[in-house]
């Protein structure tokens, strides 16, 4: 999963949304300078990340655009995800995304000067041009993978992945919606869990 699902994903406690948002960022065990809750948010995202990767359904989205971006269609499908949640908020959240994004990004900022050196560097670019929010609508998406393309030397495919993603809208949004109630039924007990080991 990606940015706004990670976050989604975090329960109510700032420093798990925080370690669940950097963990892509902190290697092996080098969480481990973190206070207690973000370290929990590093371990939930890395479940997280387990459990997608493996789960059929997940397999199924990649296979379906893997011709396109081989070895990319995983993070492709991370992000598509991502669009898929935000175009269907209200369903999984209470809060307006426009307002649980800006929550996000105060809980980041608050914390900059701890964030590993990738997310600072990111941090502002994804402030200013307001990622989460973004992830809803088309043309934000094309930036974005147009970013990622150029950042992988253009040899990802994915200045194609918006036309990829009309062509196969509904059997991919078929996927998610499927998926995701999975996904947060196992999010959250994995982070009950989590904290119960903790104590």
């Amino acid at each position: 999963m990606n940015f706004l699902a990670h976050t989604h994903l975090s329960g109510k406690s700032s420093d798990i949304l925080f370690g669940n948002f950097i963990a892509d960022s902190v290697k092996g065990k080098s969480y481990q300078i973190y206070r207690k809750e973000i370290q929990d948010g590093i371990t939930l995202h890395r479940a997280i990340d387990t459990y997608t990767d493996k789960h059929p359904i997940t397999k199924n989205s990649r296979e379906i655009i893997r011709e396109n971006f081989g070895k990319f269609s995983g993070i492709v499908v991370d992000i598509y995800y991502d669009h898929f949640l935000a175009r269907n908020w209200s369903n999984y959240h209470d809060l307006e995304l426009a307002k649980f994004s800006t929550q996000v990004y105060l809980i980041l900022a608050r914390r900059f000067l701890i964030l590993p050196g990738r997310v600072k560097k990111l941090l502002p670019f994804l402030i200013a041009q307001n990622w989460l929010s973004g992830y809803a609508n088309l043309d934000d998406l094309t930036r974005v993978f147009n970013g990622m393309d150029r950042r992988t030397g253009h040899i990802s495919g994915m200045d194609k992945a918006i036309d990829v993603l009309e062509s196969n809208y509904e059997a991919l949004y078929a996927d998610f919606h499927e998926f995701y109630p999975q996904l947060e039924a196992f999010s959250s007990k994995e982070l009950q869990t989590i904290l119960e080991e903790g104590n």
